[in-house]
């Protein structure tokens, strides 16, 4: 199967390169992104029996974070390398670097075995769900285990894998441990006929990422009266409905602030459309000059990766997107329910299902039927501003009391390392 996935590849790049050629001469950012993937890594210095993490795009790049800190404080004389896949992903690990960050290679031979020699790693961590064929080929060949992280196994993945069973035990089978964030997850994985002494189940990293935050927000909000309620992480088709919650909340008679934060900041051009064509007045975070509490329009929209939590951080009320669609299956709930948020999401968490299962059942969640339900929700919580208070504190005891993950993990990976 390494041969006839090899072949595949190579007639996909074949028959589509007029398009990458065409994107190469016209598109710089393409440009920059492609010339990171096959000769960035070439400029980093050769290592010796490091940790390699890899991390998908920017929430797995956040999971990593927290692994890489315990590695550091833990297993401080072993060099850490973080790569991940995605531009966005290499852009937020870019910004809080505590060790050298690349962009992975394509997964073609002849670029994955020059990495895996300058790399020279101990150990393969990978964060979620990102299987390379050839990477972890390669790993099997040179006998470097492979531990996946915060393993997750929606119930659309399962339903996908189990159509293509062979294929799926194929790509996996260079993976020494499978750590998974529920038992739920794990049992999918045994009915895919992993066997059970290689999966674990470790809990959520997610969790893990806490600080001190409910109390730093709840001083924000004693020194600001406003009513923040943040829209992060939004789709295409939310906006809408978010516009519409906005404009029926802000007749109030309350000092309102509104921070619409769509997932892809790409798409902000679109959402302006929206905003506008409501008479919504707004103002963009790249335009901010004194900080995220100095913005004038009632409405913000955040056109810049990795801000965020410093909305949330301030805000009384989240909203967050990608629940409503199967395809994107929810975003990360557990930011703003860990720093004392009450948070709202759509049904369809499958990328967070028991994330959102525990929020929900604690009262710190609140799961929305359809986008239209929005409004009628929030406005709930604004004429009843003890329950505001009540699930915030509901979802940030939910997240304390599921800690402990990012500690299990790393007893795994110095198991394997045999340290």
């Amino acid at each position: 199967m390494d041969i006839a996935y090899n072949i595949i590849i190579a007639v996909v790049l074949i028959a589509s390169s007029p398009y990458w050629l065409i994107r190469l001469a016209l598109d710089a950012n393409f440009r920059k992104e492609f010339q990171r993937r096959t000769r960035q890594w070439k400029s980093l210095p050769r290592q010796k029996a490091c940790i390699w993490v890899h991390a998908s795009s920017v929430g797995e790049v956040r999971v990593a974070r927290l692994m890489i800190q315990a590695l550091q404080r833990e297993m401080a004389d072993r060099a850490v390398v973080l790569s991940t896949s995605t531009a966005t992903g290499f852009d937020t690990a870019s910004m809080d670097s505590r060790c050298p960050v690349i962009q992975l290679p394509l997964d073609l031979p002849f670029l994955i075995q020059p990495l895996l020699k300058r790399l020279n790693p101990a150990l393969l961590v990978l964060i979620e769900a990102e299987f390379w064929p050839n990477v972890l080929r390669a790993c099997k060949k040179r006998g470097i285990p492979v531990l996946l992280t915060n393993g997750r196994m929606s119930a659309k993945s399962y339903t996908r894998y189990q159509r293509l069973k062979p294929w799926f035990l194929w790509l996996t089978e260079p993976v020494s441990l499978f750590a998974m964030r529920s038992q739920l997850e794990s049992d999918r994985l045994i009915q895919l006929g992993i066997e059970p002494e290689r999966v674990e189940t470790t809990g959520n990293m997610k969790f893990d990422s806490g600080s001190p935050g409910s109390e730093v927000r709840e001083s924000d909000k004693s020194a600001n009266s406003a009513v923040t309620v943040v829209f992060g992480s939004t789709r295409p088709g939310e906006e809408a409905s978010v516009a519409e919650a906005i404009s029926h909340l802000i007749k109030k008679p309350l000092n309102w602030d509104f921070i619409v934060a769509p997932r892809h900041v790409s798409r902000c051009g679109e959402v302006e459309d929206i905003l506008r064509s409501r008479g919504l007045e707004y103002q963009l975070h790249s335009r901010l000059t004194e900080g995220p509490q100095k913005k004038r329009a009632p409405i913000l929209l955040v056109d810049t990766l990795g801000v965020l939590n410093d909305y949330y951080r301030h805000a009384s009320i989240a909203y967050v997107g990608g629940g409503f669609d199967s395809k994107h299956g929810g975003h990360n709930i557990l930011e703003p329910a860990q720093l004392g948020l009450p948070v709202l999401y759509g049904k369809s968490m499958g990328n967070f299902e028991e994330e959102a299962r525990l929020l929900s059942e604690s009262g710190g969640g609140i799961p929305l039927e359809k986008p239209g339900d929005l409004t009628a929700a929030l406005e709930n919580l604004v004429e009843h501003p003890e329950e505001i208070r009540r699930r915030g504190q509901l979802a940030s005891e939910t997240v304390r009391r599921h800690q402990g993950a990012v500690r299990r993990n790393l007893e795994l990976i110095q198991r394997l390392l045999k340290v």
